[in-house]
């Protein structure tokens, strides 16, 4: 069903959950993804750049567009009634871009954005050959996407990925000048060790900065197999798992598919596979053919027949 109701509740909603606790946010590629996460019972969703490059087949080489993420997230955020981040990537272009964005994102009901401080075209986190921009480039962004939101609510998260390229004392100089220039929150990307996550959060702490500090735990890249507790404990808010339920669901298609062009049928998977009931369920089957029903029950002269 729609929540275009809620949607303005959605970022002062995401700013209220980051105060209170550490949260595990997993990643969703399409609606129907999201739903299975607000099933599950989790809080808020995240919306990986890589995860939606690879559901159009392209690399995450920042190939996406604004418009085509515009459409993508915006279907996400329409199908849940939970808080959405959206991955900006490097904010789409300069600046002005930026506001763009910002303004795009929030007319379509993400409760934040994450912009990161890499040259286009940008590369994974966790793989080699990244480049950054200036420090002073990536904070005139970070001005014009606090300057552009409506919403004041609306959550800007500054990603560095410095750690890779110039060493973790750089990464916290670019974080504290980006809260300096306004992000509501911190993602230090691939950092490598228990250790240099408990120096980053240290750093901000002795700085005064409170911001929430966010953190990738994806699959097979240079950050440990830390659990959303451990990251607690490091003074980390939002934990990300942007690809997680891509590469699961591509690696459940891949053995079925396999298996089926060699068995020639699917009956060993039943158990393994959602029946048609459980997939109304979650698509709220039920909830629309009610509410087709009152609309052709409802009688000429305003009285609902059914009543």
């Amino acid at each position: 069903m729609s929540h275009r109701s809620s949607k303005s509740s959605k970022p002062r909603r995401l700013r209220e959950i980051l105060q209170k606790r550490t949260i595990a946010i997993p990643g969703a590629f399409n609606a129907l993804t999201a739903m299975q996460i607000e099933a599950a019972g989790y809080e808020v969703v995240y919306i990986s750049g890589a995860a939606i490059s690879a559901a159009h087949g392209l690399p995450d080489l920042g190939l996406l567009s604004l418009t085509e993420m515009v459409a993508e997230a915006g279907r996400i955020a329409h199908a849940i009634s939970l808080p959405a981040i959206v991955d900006a990537d490097t904010g789409f272009g300069p600046p002005l871009m930026v506001m763009r964005a910002v303004r795009e994102f929030e007319r379509v009901g993400l409760a934040g954005m994450q912009i990161e401080d890499q040259e286009l075209p940008k590369k994974c986190g966790h793989l080699p050959g990244k480049s950054l921009v200036p420090a002073d480039d990536m904070a005139a962004k970070i001005r014009a996407a606090v300057q552009a939101r409506q919403d004041p609510h609306f959550l800007i998260i500054a990603r560095t990925d410095a750690r890779s390229v110039e060493g973790l004392h750089a990464a916290i100089a670019r974080a504290q000048a980006y809260v300096e220039a306004g992000a509501d929150a911190l993602f230090p990307e691939a950092l490598e060790s228990v250790e240099e996550f408990e120096q980053f959060a240290r750093a901000m702490a002795a700085a005064g900065i409170q911001v929430p500090l966010f953190a990738n735990m994806t699959e097979f890249g240079k950050t440990p197999y830390l659990s959303v507790n451990e990251f607690e404990a490091l003074g980390y808010r939002g934990i990300l798992f942007p690809v997680t339920t891509l590469r699961v669901a591509a690696r459940a298609v891949e053995k079925l598919l396999y298996e089926l062009k060699t068995f020639g049928t699917q009956r060993d998977w039943l158990s393994q596979i959602h029946t048609r009931q459980q997939i109304n369920e979650l698509l709220h089957y039920q909830d629309y053919l009610e509410r087709e029903r009152r609309l052709y029950d409802h009688s000429p002269d305003g009285s609902d027949t059914a009543s």
